[in-house]
């Protein structure tokens, strides 16, 4: 049974991992060449990813709750989101998926990406959100977020790429990107609900609701910092944090 200062982790990893531009699978492999998260259960997981869903929708609940304004922008994110369902769906079921999760591909995707992550910066801003966000770059964003399914690669890192390379500014990019989340997190988060009411433990209730308080918590933190942070930077510091890591990652394979 895990406990709360263990959730209080995991939760740290998935609130600022999910929403920044860098692989949520690549610490949890760093963090578990040291620690041993003892019987993490997918009740848990999933509410990690609940809480995360929740912080995104509160923190965008204007644009959210406002459809009729915003109608357009979210077809197109359902749109974008169509491309990672079937690929995602054969990789599972094939578990391919599981072949692909070793350190050396995590390590060399970090890396390779988080190299593709700076040059992207780079790119002249010459589209905005509101008027040039067409069905194009959305089906375009997509199909990049399918890369995310490779381990290391980053959903974040990959869909604010993207963005950036088809000239949307860094806030506009990770916009996109927050709101492609919202999908694949709320398949997770119906399930996690279901298992919430279907499980007996109290114990494990509890957990369960600290896992998504936890989650909430450091998901709203991020998202908020995050998008005060692009407005005045650019993304070299995730590109040099990234580094890093698959330098560390990829010296445990070789080393």
């Amino acid at each position: 049974m895990l406990s709360s200062v263990e959730i209080l982790i995991l939760s740290v990893i998935q609130g600022i991992s999910e929403f920044l531009p860098i692989s949520s699978v690549a610490h949890l492999v760093l963090i578990s060449k040291y620690y041993v998260f003892v019987n993490q259960s997918l009740l848990i997981d999933i509410c990690l990813h609940l809480g995360s869903l929740i912080a995104i929708i509160l923190y965008f609940r204007n644009d959210l709750f406002n459809f009729i304004k915003n109608k357009n922008f979210i077809i197109k994110i359902l749109i974008g989101t169509v491309p990672i369902i079937p690929v995602g769906y054969i990789l599972y079921q094939t578990g391919i998926i599981n072949q692909l999760r070793s350190l050396e591909i995590i390590g060399w995707m970090s890396l390779i990406f988080g190299i593709l992550l700076y040059f992207a910066d780079k790119t002249k801003i010459k589209k905005k959100i509101d008027t040039e966000f067409s069905n194009t770059s959305a089906i375009i964003i997509g199909l990049f977020q399918v890369l995310a399914l490779i381990p290391g690669v980053s959903r974040a890192g990959i869909t604010i790429t993207s963005g950036r390379m088809l000239g949307f500014n860094r806030y506009d990019s990770a916009k996109i990107s927050f709101f492609l989340s919202i999908p694949t997190l709320l398949a997770a988060s119906i399930l996690g609900i279901y298992n919430i009411y279907k499980e007996e433990s109290p114990e494990l209730n509890f957990l369960a609701i600290i896992a998504v308080i936890f989650s909430f918590a450091f998901s709203y933190l991020t998202i908020s910092i995050f998008l005060n942070f692009i407005k005045k930077f650019s993304l070299k510091i995730f590109v040099v944090y990234r580094l890093i890591i698959s330098i560390l990652i990829l010296s445990i394979v070789y080393l």
